[in-house]
């Protein structure tokens, strides 16, 4: 046989529509082509194989052992080339046992993701959801090896490999916590205010320190005087409560706090910026019907989050 490179794969079609049906015009219906090309097709399969494949009989045509000990191998093949060609099935959200990954921060995990699972349990009760804290592994490797499938809530303002595809996801407005007890905070602070107090900072576990409130500040030749930095914004929290430290964080965590702690909201500096949070994803799993509707959902959660605690208002799709 030559090498597979200079064979006509179409070739394998008629093969198994010739020795199926052991009948030359049949076989020809079946495929779609006329008697002669048929014949033409078995004269090449014949000197490729270097096997005569059907044998006229009696009984007419009949397959050699050799075609007959290739049929089902052929027919195997043949149907594993259908299914990866097939295209994607729908995700269908109320019957899949899909496990999604999610890499994030504090704030999707306290802010938006009961809400996620509580609504979840409703329009897809077999889907199962596991959450890490982002890290630089998860923006990068276990993106491409699926060992996450998504990564949100990570600051526009961080760097990410140029290959990986970030989208917004939700702009929060930054406010600052100060504990109740600390009577040298105000309602408001100003900017020289907020520089000269000590700060609890927090960071992810990508090894980027970087962030839109320093970003903001540099350009203003000021920097924050940072007394501790943790990966925990509930840590901080608690920092700030027990401290004459402040932190800054986004609103709705700032407001959740607010109600767990000895901590109160307190106006920042005018002109902070507000923090852009992203999605991250691989863009070999572009097309995935499951982690678009899994985005959607979350996307949808964002531009609803008046407050982490309401009903969904509107209804979300269940598959893509």
């Amino acid at each position: 046989m030559k090498s597979l490179r200079q064979f006509d794969l179409n070739l394998l079609i008629i093969f198994e529509a010739l020795i199926s049906e052991c009948h030359v015009s049949r076989a020809a219906e079946k495929v779609f082509l006329s008697q002669s090309a048929m014949s033409h097709a078995l004269n090449r399969l014949r000197q490729y194989l270097n096997d005569p494949l059907l044998v006229r009989t009696e009984n007419g045509l009949q397959p050699t052992p050799r075609a007959l000990e290739m049929l089902p191998e052929i027919r195997k093949a043949l149907q594993l080339i259908e299914r990866t060609l097939k295209p994607t099935e729908l995700f269908t959200a109320n019957t899949s046992q899909r496990t999604f990954s999610i890499a994030s921060t504090d704030y999707f995990e306290s802010v938006v993701f009961p809400d996620l699972v509580s609504h979840l349990q409703t329009i897809a009760p077999h889907v199962r959801l596991q959450i890490e804290m982002i890290s630089e592994d998860a923006s990068s490797s276990k993106l491409e090896n699926r060992e996450v499938d998504l990564v949100v809530g990570m600051d526009a303002s961080k760097k990410i490999p140029a290959h990986l595809i970030a989208e917004h996801w939700i702009t929060e407005q930054l406010v600052c916590l100060a504990g109740v007890a600390n009577t040298e905070v105000g309602k408001n602070l100003s900017i020289q205010e907020y520089i000269n107090l000590p700060h609890a900072v927090f960071s992810d576990l990508t090894g980027d320190h970087s962030s839109s409130i320093d970003n903001w500040l540099s350009t203003q030749q000021l920097a924050r005087q940072s007394i501790v930095r943790t990966v925990n914004y509930m840590a901080a929290a608690r920092i700030v409560a027990q401290t004459s430290a402040i932190i800054t964080l986004p609103s709705h965590m700032a407001n959740l706090f607010s109600q767990m702690l000895a901590v109160r909201v307190v106006t920042p500096p005018e002109g902070m910026p507000g923090v852009e949070m992203t999605t991250i994803h691989h863009p070999l799993f572009d097309n995935d019907p499951g982690l678009l509707w899994l985005k959607e959902q979350i996307s949808l959660l964002g531009r609803q989050r008046s407050s982490f605690l309401t009903e969904f208002s509107t209804p979300l799709p269940t598959s893509l």
